[in-house]
């Protein structure tokens, strides 16, 4: 079973963490489905990797002009500098909330739950990230767990770019699965 008629969009800026977007977004599209780059910014984005900067991607919409009713789902990249740009961007916020407001799956890696936290939608939540990042976590009020892939109502999230294959078959499933009703929101 396929992601055929499925519309995925990655929400990320320069600094993002190079394999965490470049392999669920081939795993993705090798599972048919349709996958757009959604930023603050037009044109290309640089990735992060191994302390420099890395390989471009082709921005495919400003995150202002992009409406989460078109997506079944949402991927948030982790590195330090991409959720810590995005998350002083209102439009992005909102983008993100709409994903929980809706009960659609929204996966964050590493340093991507920072962006959770500024939308204000972590509350009461079991997640993981980035080690670092703990507190941060903790202190907006979800309950963090040291797992490679935890999965809440909807919400993937995963520790650091050792934990891709897990995360790519959750998010995965998650997209299969479609809409999770039971989700508690505070979006």
């Amino acid at each position: 079973m396929s992601l055929e008629n499925k519309k995925i969009a990655i929400l990320a800026t320069d600094g993002f963490e190079k394999s965490e977007l470049f392999e669920p977004l081939n795993a993705l599209k090798k599972e048919n489905a349709t996958v757009h780059i959604i930023s603050v910014k037009e044109g290309e984005i640089k990735s992060w990797e191994s302390n420099n900067w890395g390989e471009t991607i082709q921005v495919d919409k400003l995150v202002q002009d992009a409406n989460e009713s078109d997506y079944n789902a949402l991927v948030l990249p982790g590195g330090v500098a991409n959720p810590d740009v995005l998350r002083t961007h209102d439009d992005a916020l909102q983008f993100i909330r709409d994903f929980f407001k809706n009960n659609k799956p929204v996966a964050a890696i590493c340093h991507a739950p920072w962006l959770l936290i500024s939308a204000e939608v972590i509350e009461n939540r079991k997640v993981t990230s980035y080690h670092s990042i703990k507190d941060d976590v903790v202190n907006a009020g979800a309950h963090w767990q040291d797992e490679e892939v935890v999965v809440d109502s909807g919400l993937v999230t995963s520790r650091n770019p050792e934990d891709l294959p897990a995360f790519i078959d959750k998010i995965i499933e998650e997209v299969k699965e479609g809409k999770h009703e039971d989700q508690v929101l505070n979006a």
